[in-house]
């Protein structure tokens, strides 16, 4: 499989999505921000709902999910998490211990077995994460949005122009 090629068709499939410029950035932000936060399993359920919440498009929010947790990603999205929670909060956390749950939520386990090891962290560990996870997304999520709406409104105003030159 080729990375890149693979990367370019869900750009263009995100570019070529039908709606207002801004419900799509909002959607693909939305994405970013849930794809970079430490909650896998989670994550489609989420960017329904956020997205239905702030009514932002669902399938632009999967893409850019997809797009930025992936297995080239995760592990140091989770570690990065893990070092700005331990910073942040009054907890403290190890790595090992989720490196044997994220092994767990990576395999082809049950939807309750997934939760279940994430259970087993205890509240702490998942303080520590959900505020390292946030942290680090926030300046990707703010710059998503305004890369995304850019890159929309380009793309469309280009293909306009195409589109009355023919």
């Amino acid at each position: 499989m080729n990375i890149s090629r693979t990367g370019k068709y869900y750009y263009l499939k995100l570019l070529r999505l039908k709606g207002d410029p801004h419900s799509l950035s909002l959607g693909a932000a939305i994405g970013v921000f849930i794809g970079i936060t430490p909650t896998i399993p989670l994550h489609t359920v989420v960017i329904l709902a956020l997205t239905v919440i702030t009514r932002s498009s669902f399938i632009a929010g999967l893409i850019t999910s997809w797009l930025v947790c992936n297995p080239l990603t995760y592990v140091p999205q989770y570690y990065f998490s893990l070092r700005l929670g331990n910073l942040a909060t009054p907890y403290h956390l190890d790595w090992s211990k989720i490196k044997v749950v994220l092994d767990i939520l990576l395999s082809d386990a049950s939807f309750s077995l997934r939760l279940q090891s994430l259970l087993t962290l205890g509240y702490e560990a998942i303080i520590v994460m959900l505020v390292g996870g946030v942290l680090l997304a926030m300046p990707f999520t703010i710059a998503s949005y305004y890369l995304a709406n850019i890159t929309i409104v380009k793309y469309r105003k280009k293909r306009h122009e195409k589109h009355i030159l023919r």
